[in-house]
């Protein structure tokens, strides 16, 4: 389909050229002799760019540029002037214009400017796109709780400019909340660049996070950005920073500090302005105490902490959780959206989920790869959950038992509550203690046991 080009001009000899030429290469143009009539075809014609006179009669094209960007702010539009200035150019740039060519027009110009601002509009629909790909990806999804609570702590300290560390056992969703903590930041329109510290050998990590001189070291044959770098006015998100080197992390202590690098074989200092989000699955007050992680940058990085609970201790998110993964990848596998039977969704709820939110994930990816056709659209079963989740599910590790008429709410209630009373034998009735394995604040434990009649001594 043939790009549309709406030429706005009040001289007929000029848009009769610019419609001949434009339509010899490949352009559908349509054209208006006032700004009025230019408005009104946009609304219609809706071109993919203008090009529009400055100097015109009744309403001049800076009023006209003006009330196309405030009913499209992204159209992309380039000034003609026959009487050009440089203040001209300046206003009619800041008010949102491409480009801006004078008159008498050069052909060959005036293609090239078409060229790159079709192209600028492309790869801002594409950044768009990604971003919201990225922002669907990165959505909590949970009905618990605990995660409600973590997801109203995003909200409060994302526009701030404090160091974050995000902690909690592997799969449990650390890197979305640290990407959920960036979309809600004012730095969003900026980069969220991710290094996992414990995937890079030590050799590199250094040239990894501040980037090298060209010659630093064999085989660096030209000068590379570093990480922190590419972060630049963004978000660094620092994870599994817990394996990080103790050399290295005196470098990352002075980033924070001073807000300045040099390059791995350079002796240039670069200014930076980074928000550095770091996540772990260690507990990084004993790895002080063992001498494994320096303590000054711990409380560097822990301004704003954030504690992820496992899944085990929030199986209400369960249910939410596997339809969205259900119909996220028969969207994009162009399958049709299947249901869960209550029994399987017992069977799900009963799993210790030792690999957390990752672990479930992979679950449903693995059982809608698996799928035959004749299963397709169909609910799935417990017959199909069940040797997906090996032997876990059993009554050596969950001592209570679950009929098999049971509703679903019953199930997780029942489930819940043996939970909370073993635990409570774990640690010998102490509610605090007790809490705090859970993962849920005191006074919600007090609900729950209310709730559930069991009682303590």
């Amino acid at each position: 389909m043939p790009k549309k080009i709406l030429v706005i001009d009040d001289e007929k000899s000029i848009l009769d050229s610019l419609k001949g030429a434009l339509s010899d290469e490949g352009y559908e143009v349509k054209t208006a002799l006032s700004g009025k009539e230019g408005i009104h075809l946009l609304k219609t014609f809706l071109p993919d760019l203008t090009l529009l006179d400055i100097w015109m009669p009744e309403m001049d094209g800076l009023d006209v540029l003006k009330k196309i960007k405030s009913i499209h702010q992204d159209h992309e539009i380039i000034m003609m002037s026959g009487h050009g200035t440089i203040e001209t150019a300046v206003k009619s740039t800041k008010l949102g214009a491409f480009d801006f060519i004078e008159k008498p027009l050069s052909l060959e110009k005036l293609l090239v400017m078409i060229y790159n601002a079709l192209k600028s509009k492309a790869l801002k629909s594409e950044n768009s796109e990604l971003r919201n790909k990225v922002d669907q990806t990165s959505e909590l999804i949970t009905v618990s709780p605990l995660m409600k609570n973590i997801k109203t702590l995003i909200t409060q300290v994302a526009p701030t400019s404090g160091s974050v560390l995000i902690t909690g056992e592997n799969g449990t969703g650390k890197e979305v909340v640290a990407r959920n903590i960036h979309i809600h930041s004012k730095r969003s329109n900026q980069p969220f660049i991710e290094v996992n510290c414990a995937a890079i050998p030590e050799e590199l990590i250094e040239s990894e996070l501040f980037g090298h001189e060209k010659g630093a070291f064999t085989g660096a044959t030209q000068m590379r950005r570093g990480k922190f770098d590419l972060a630049d006015e963004g978000t660094l998100f620092l994870d599994e920073i817990g394996d990080m080197s103790l050399k290295t992390q005196a470098k990352v202590l002075r980033i924070l500090q001073e807000q300045t690098f040099e390059r791995v074989g350079g002796s240039q200092t670069h200014s930076v302005n980074v928000r550095i989000v770091a996540a772990t699955n260690k507990d990084l007050i004993s790895e002080i105490e063992k001498g494994n992680f320096r303590a000054d940058l711990f409380y560097r990085l822990n301004v704003i902490p954030f504690k992820i609970p496992p899944l085990k201790n929030r199986i209400e998110d369960i249910p939410a959780l596997t339809q969205h993964f259900v119909e996220k990848y028969c969207e994009q596998n162009g399958k049709p959206i299947r249901t869960i039977t209550k029994e399987a969704m017992e069977c799900l709820l009963l799993h210790d989920w030792p690999g957390n939110v990752r672990e479930l994930k992979n679950l449903v990816e693995r059982m809608l790869i698996l799928t035959t056709p004749d299963q397709e659209g169909k609910p799935i079963t417990e017959e199909t959950i069940k040797p997906l989740l090996g032997d876990t599910t059993n009554s050596s590790t969950h001592p209570f038992e679950f009929s098999s008429s049971l509703k679903l709410k019953d199930a997780r209630q029942n489930f819940e509550k043996q939970f909370i009373i073993q635990k409570l034998k774990e640690n010998n009735g102490n509610i605090s203690k007790t809490a705090q394995s859970l993962g849920i604040e005191r006074s919600y434990l007090h609900r729950k046991l209310k709730a559930y009649g069991i009682e303590t001594h």
